[in-house]
């Protein structure tokens, strides 16, 4: 297997000096001659799919159909922040214009837009090696918002990780985007260093909630604190109430199944825990457990990976609250899916130990007792990617459930499954602390833009100096906000009347 070639100082020097000069240049172009540049380098992917899928194949030890599908969400979320850019509104133009008699005062011309913050430091996740990766979505929402993307490759595919950097360089020189705009580094050192460079502007992240922890800290530490956008995984907890758990069990734990074990359980939404009534227990157990005996299982992502999963799994597996229903079997490539399973009230007693994300296929089925019970146990959690939940409108847990989750949640789902995450506008993947450092923001959707951009205001100044989604005859036809009314024409400002 290729190993990380690790960048040195001298060579993260030049990157980052690179990346500087990149900025303003990169800024000042339209955006749609950024939609470009993103179109060049998804055009250029889906040109070297062939290549790139059996890198990452070997690499990952994914599927092949897993990752044909991932280039395909790789390349499409690129497309999409190109029509964002056609599209204009992620600008949030406002123009208030001059007014002797506005309450507060006389109001002088206020114009209001958004500029990119500068280079961005991108640290690739392992388990998506295109999505998340070198092309994925942070690197797509940066380069749309204008800013130059240094990218940190993670160790797991390295050859993949080169090949892919190397591709986007290529389409970056067609499309004639300024140099610097784009480059790799590799390292741990090289990645936080980088962090700490007053160069650097912002940073994201997916990873573990060590990792993720530690490179916020550094950006907070800098005399000069940036933005840090760390993606840290949850638990991602799963509600059946009552009458559902009556209507459709069987329905409920096939899908559960699929989805804790979906990917070999790598995936940060994957359902760590499903709350269940106990009348409906050994129904579900069963089902479950008579499926998971004809599972073969599958290979992690990397040896560290599967020594991780494994220390989580044993220590989840030994605590007395914990019984288990299908122990994992060793296999010749990894092992195969564990159910484990405690009681509401063994939980309520012991969180702290029992409510920790165990990354791979495992998963704890939670008996409760009544619905004051489960609402107790959804107050324990305080910041997941997701929350889902298995009911009826007409309960009327479901709209308690509601109430209590969406104050802990970035995403919460009704009557399906929280894997598979869509790229999309409305899309919020995301979450409180301590499944992200920025309850605000979103990684995966259009929105994942607004992490990279900064507001600024213009008074009464001069048409020479404005940017031109503010200038009066509006050359870029965007949607404004004028007055306090949004204007979605595209239109020039009309001239005020005369007397």
């Amino acid at each position: 297997m290729t190993t990380e070639t690790v960048t040195g100082e001298a060579e993260l020097a030049a990157t980052l000096d690179a990346a500087e000069r990149a900025s303003r240049p990169l800024a000042r172009l339209r955006p749609a001659q950024r939609a470009g540049i993103l179109r060049g380098i998804a055009q250029a992917l889906d040109a070297a799919g062939d290549e790139l899928i059996p890198l990452a194949e070997r690499e990952s030890h994914l599927p092949r159909a897993r990752l044909t599908g991932e280039l395909t969400r790789t390349t499409f979320q690129l497309r999409l922040f190109a029509d964002v850019l056609d599209e204009g509104t992620f600008l949030n133009a406002t123009i208030d214009l001059p007014d002797a008699s506005w309450p507060t005062g006389a109001r002088p011309d206020m114009r209001r837009t958004v500029l990119p913050l500068g280079p961005v430091v991108v640290f690739a996740a392992s388990n998506f090696p295109f999505a998340f990766s070198v092309a994925g979505g942070d690197t797509a929402s940066a380069l749309a918002a204008g800013c130059p993307v240094v990218l940190k490759t993670h160790p797991g595919h390295p050859e993949l990780s080169r090949r892919t950097g190397e591709i986007i360089d290529e389409a970056l020189r067609e499309t004639d985007a300024p140099a610097g705009t784009f480059a790799l580094i590799s390292g741990d050192e090289a990645g936080r260093t980088a962090v700490q460079d007053h160069r650097v502007r912002a940073g994201a992240f997916t990873g573990s909630a060590t990792a993720g922890r530690a490179l916020f800290d550094l950006a907070n530490s800098r005399p000069d604190p940036i933005p840090f956008h760390s993606e840290m995984g949850s638990v991602n907890p799963a509600f059946v109430t009552p009458r559902a758990a009556a209507q459709r069990p069987d329905d409920i734990a096939d899908g559960y199944l699929g989805s804790f074990t979906l990917g070999t359980g790598q995936f940060c939404t994957k359902p760590g825990v499903l709350f269940v009534p106990s009348e409906s227990t050994a129904r579900f157990e069963q089902r479950l457990a008579s499926s998971l005996e004809e599972h073969a299982g599958g290979a992690m992502l990397n040896s560290r990976i599967q020594r991780g999963f494994q220390e989580s799994l044993t220590t989840l597996t030994d605590h007395p609250a914990i019984r288990v229903i299908t122990p994992a079997r060793p296999t010749e490539q990894g092992s195969t899916p564990s159910l484990l399973a405690t009681s509401a009230a063994e939980l309520l007693r012991h969180h702290d130990q029992l409510l920790t994300e165990c990354f791979g296929p495992t998963s704890i089925l939670v008996s409760y007792s009544d619905e004051e019970e489960l609402a107790a146990a959804a107050e324990l959690f305080q910041g997941e990617l997701t929350a889902t939940v298995q009911g009826t409108a007409e309960e009327e847990i479901v709209s308690r459930l509601a109430t209590l989750l969406q104050h802990r949640v970035g995403r919460l789902v009704y009557n399906g499954w929280p894997t598979g995450v869509s790229v999309s506008h409305a899309m919020q993947h995301g979450g409180p602390y301590p499944a992200t450092t920025g309850s605000g923001h979103t990684s995966v959707g259009t929105a994942a833009i607004d992490r990279f951009l900064r507001p600024v205001s213009y008074q009464n100044a001069p048409a020479e100096i404005l940017p031109e989604e503010l200038l009066d005859e509006n050359p870029l036809g965007v949607a404004r906000r004028v007055n306090g009314v949004l204007d979605t024409t595209g239109g020039a400002l009309t001239p005020p009347e005369t007397p």
